[in-house]
C-alpha cells in the first residue's frame, strides 16, 4: 500500500495544499495549542502565550527541578518549572476571566487577561539551578553582600525573550507583568487595577495562583495528593475594597491550603537527605565558582540562559584538574556517601536569633576539640577538625505568615452580604487551631562520619552552655529542671547571655505550654540521636563500601583481638586499666569476652538497614546493657527517614 502524501492528504483543501507546496520549507505553527496536564487536565495555550514559550528563555525552565534536591528521596517528584509555569499561567487566566463574569463592573479588560496570564508564565525565569539552591544558598554564600533574587532574574530573562525573540510589546506591558510578578505597583501605571496585584503574587496573605499551582503539583507528585478542590476557591473569589476575598463556606479549603504549606515544607522540602545533598551541591558548586566564577553568570543574560541542573554532567565530565574537587562531591552522592545529621531540634520560632548567636559552627568544634579523648576516639586525629566541617541549620516552617495566623489576612464574604467583607473569628470557623504558627527546625551536620560522635558531644556542650546561660531566667520551675545528660559529652562553664532584649521576641516563658514548650524542652539535648563513640568508624567514607555492608572476619578479630590487649593492660593508677576506654569504643564490654565464638567474633545480631538495599544486612555488635542493638555501627544516621 502506497504512503500517502501530505498534500494528497483529504483533510486538506485546495488552498491548504497550495500552501504546502509553496512553503514546504517553512514551520508553520497552529492557531491554539492543547496541552494535557496531569494537575489541570487539558490546558489551552493561546498564540500570544505560545510566543513566549516557544524560546530558548522559557524552555531552559524543563532542566530546572521544581523541587531541587528532592527526587533523591522521592525520584517521582522530578517535574521540572516549565509544567509548572505554564499550570500558574493556566490558574490566572482562569481566576480572571472568572472575576471578569462574575463582576463586570470591575471593568477589566482582555488585556488585563492576557497580561496576568503571561506574569504567571514568566514569573520563574530567573530560577538558577536546583531551583532555590541558587538564589537560596549559592549566592548568598559567595556574594555575601549581594541582595541578588529569582524574582530579579526573571526581570532579567523577561527582557531578554522579549528582545531576542523581537515580540511585539510596549514598555508599559512589560513594566505591568513585571509589577504583577513582584506582587506591587513600582514602575507601571498607578491607574492599573490593585486586585490584579495579587494574582500572581500575594503580598497581604500569600493565597494566589502560584501556590494553588505548587501544592497541588508538588503533593501529587510527592505521591501526597491533596484533596485541595482549587476549582472552587477559585469560582468563590470576589473584589471587595480593591482585594480579592472569598466566601466564608470556602474558608476550610483556605485553612487546608496553609496547613498543606505546611506540611510540604515540613516533610518533604526539608527532608534530612534532601537538605543533606543541597549542602553537598552548595560545596561543588563553591569550588568551581573559585576556578569560573558561575556566580557571576547572574549579571548576564546570555551567561543565565545556559545555566541548568545540567551544570552537575557538564562538571563530572569536565577534564579541567580545577573542578575535581567538586567532581568528587558528586562522585558522593552517587555512592550515597553524604554528610551526616547529628542532631536535630525544633526550637520556638521566638528563640531564633538568640540561639542563631550561641550555636554556630565555630563554637561546636572549639567545643568538640575540648572534649575529645585519645582514649574514647583514638582512630580520630581532632586537628583536622575545622569549622568548614560542620554545618548548623535553621530553617522557619510556618504557614505563610511566619508566626501569625495567615487566617487573620484574609477577608470573606457571605451569601446575605456578597458585597461587605471582614476577617473570619477564630469562633467562626474553629477553636482548635495551633498557639503559634512558626517554629524553628535546627539541625546540625556533619561534613565526614568519622566525626559524628565527637560533633555531636561538641554540640552538647555548647547547647548545654546556651541553656544554662539564658538571662533572664524562664521561671524558678525551667531553672530548677536538670537537661538529661548527653551521653559522653563533658559539662562546660556557663557563659555570657545570648538573650537579647531588642530581639523581637518576649523572653523565653516556662509558663506557656509548660510540657511542650519549657524551656528545657526546647534547649535539651535530643536523645533520639545519641550515637555511641564508635558511630560513623564502621565504614569511613572513600573507600566505597555500602553503609550497611557486613565487617569482614579478619576485621572483626582484629577489633576483638585488640579489646583483649586494652582489658588486660596495666592500670593507670585511678583504678581502671589503661584502655578502659576502648571498651566504649568497639561497643563489647570487657565481660562479654567469654561469650565470644570459636573464630573470636563477637556475637551479632542482623537487621535490615532502613536506607539500604532490600535484603542487605548490617552486624549490629551489641553494646553493654543492650540486648536489641540499639547501638549500631554504620555511618547512617539513625534519624529515620
Amino acid at each position: 500500500m502506497e504512503a500517502t502524501s501530505l498534500t494528497e492528504n483529504p483533510f486538506f483543501n485546495n488552498e491548504e495544499q497550495d500552501y504546502v507546496e509553496e512553503s514546504e520549507s517553512v514551520n508553520f505553527t497552529v492557531s491554539q495549542r492543547q496541552l494535557k496536564d496531569p494537575i489541570h487536565d487539558l490546558i489551552e495555550l493561546s498564540p500570544r502565550l505560545c510566543q513566549f514559550i516557544d524560546t530558548k528563555q522559557f524552555q531552559r525552565l524543563r532542566d530546572i527541578k521544581q523541587l531541587g534536591t528532592t527526587q533523591y528521596v522521592w525520584p517521582a517528584a522530578s517535574h521540572s518549572r516549565f509544567e509548572h509555569c505554564i499550570g500558574v499561567a493556566h490558574l490566572a487566566r482562569k481566576l480572571v476571566e472568572n472575576l471578569q463574569r462574575s463582576q463586570p463592573e470591575l471593568n477589566i479588560t482582555d488585556r488585563d487577561i492576557e497580561l496576568v496570564e503571561i506574569a504567571g508564565l514568566c514569573h520563574d525565569l530567573g530560577h538558577g539551578p536546583w531551583s532555590h539552591v541558587w538564589d537560596g544558598q549559592f549566592i548568598p554564600s559567595v556574594k555575601p553582600d549581594s541582595t541578588w533574587t529569582h524574582e530579579q532574574g526573571s526581570e532579567m530573562m523577561l527582557d531578554y525573550l522579549i528582545q531576542e525573540n523581537g515580540i511585539d510589546i510596549s514598555l508599559e506591558d512589560v513594566n505591568f507583568i513585571k509589577d504583577l510578578i513582584a506582587g506591587e505597583k513600582r514602575r507601571c501605571s498607578p491607574g492599573e487595577k490593585s486586585f490584579l496585584f495579587e494574582i500572581v503574587a500575594n503580598k497581604r496573605n500569600g493565597l494566589d495562583v502560584d501556590k494553588f499551582d505548587y501544592i497541588q503539583r508538588d503533593s501529587h507528585l510527592l505521591g501526597d495528593p491533596t484533596k485541595i478542590n482549587v476549582n472552587r476557591i477559585l469560582q468563590s473569589a470576589r473584589v471587595i475594597e480593591d482585594q480579592i476575598c472569598y466566601h466564608i463556606k470556602d474558608l476550610p479549603q483556605i485553612k487546608e491550603i496553609y496547613r498543606t504549606r505546611f506540611k510540604l515544607h515540613e516533610l518533604y522540602y526539608n527532608h534530612k537527605t534532601a537538605k543533606i545533598i543541597e549542602y553537598m551541591i552548595l560545596d561543588a558548586l563553591k569550588a568551581v565558582n573559585e576556578h569560573s566564577k558561575i556566580a557571576d553568570k547572574i549579571h548576564s543574560k546570555e551567561a543565565f540562559c545556559s545555566l541548568t541542573d545540567n551544570i552537575m554532567h557538564e562538571i563530572k565530565i569536565s577534564k579541567e584538574p580545577e573542578l575535581k574537587r567538586a567532581q568528587a562531591i558528586f562522585r558522593r552522592i552517587e555512592k550515597r556517601d553524604l554528610y551526616k545529621v547529628v542532631e536535630w531540634k525544633l526550637v520556638k520560632y521566638q528563640y531564633r536569633a538568640a540561639v542563631e548567636r550561641a550555636i554556630t559552627a565555630s563554637r561546636i568544634v572549639e567545643a568538640a576539640k575540648a572534649a575529645y579523648s585519645p582514649d574514647v576516639s583514638p582512630q580520630i586525629d581532632i586537628t583536622k577538625l575545622k569549622d568548614d566541617d560542620v554545618i548548623v541549620e535553621f530553617t522557619t516552617l510556618h504557614h505563610g505568615m511566619k508566626e501569625r495566623n495567615p487566617l487573620d489576612f484574609v477577608k470573606f464574604y457571605s451569601k446575605m452580604n456578597p458585597n461587605k467583607c471582614r476577617n473570619a473569628q477564630p469562633g467562626d470557623y474553629s477553636t482548635v487551631m495551633p498557639t503559634t504558627f512558626a517554629e524553628v527546625l535546627m539541625r546540625v551536620y556533619t561534613k565526614e562520619s568519622k566525626y559524628h560522635y565527637i560533633v555531636q558531644a561538641g554540640y552538647r556542650s555548647v547547647l548545654e552552655s546556651f541553656r544554662q546561660a539564658q538571662s533572664p531566667p524562664t521561671s524558678a520551675e525551667a531553672a530548677q529542671i536538670a537537661t538529661p545528660p548527653a551521653t559522653e559529652a563533658p559539662t562546660s562553664p556557663r557563659t555570657t547571655s545570648f538573650y537579647n532584649p531588642s530581639d523581637n521576641a518576649s523572653p523565653p516563658d516556662a509558663n506557656t505550654n509548660k510540657r511542650t514548650n519549657s524551656m528545657v524542652t526546647s534547649f535539651s539535648a535530643n536523645e533520639f540521636t545519641t550515637v555511641t563513640p564508635n558511630y560513623g568508624l564502621a565504614t569511613p567514607h572513600g573507600v566505597g563500601r555500602s553503609p550497611g555492608r557486613q565487617r569482614t572476619t579478619s576485621a572483626r578479630k582484629r577489633d576483638v583481638q585488640g579489646l583483649r590487649d586494652r582489658s588486660t593492660s596495666p592500670s593507670d593508677g585511678r583504678g581502671k586499666s589503661a584502655g578502659s576506654g576502648a571498651v566504649a569504643l568497639l561497643s563489647l564490654p570487657a565481660k562479654d569476652l567469654s561469650a565470644l565464638g570459636a573464630d573470636g567474633n563477637p556475637p551479632v545480631k542482623k537487621r535490615k538497614v532502613d536506607d539500604a538495599e532490600p535484603g542487605l544486612l548490617e552486624p549490629v555488635i551489641l553494646d553493654k546493657g543492650s540486648s536489641d542493638g540499639a547501638h549500631a555501627t554504620g555511618s547512617e544516621s539513625i534519624i529515620g527517614g
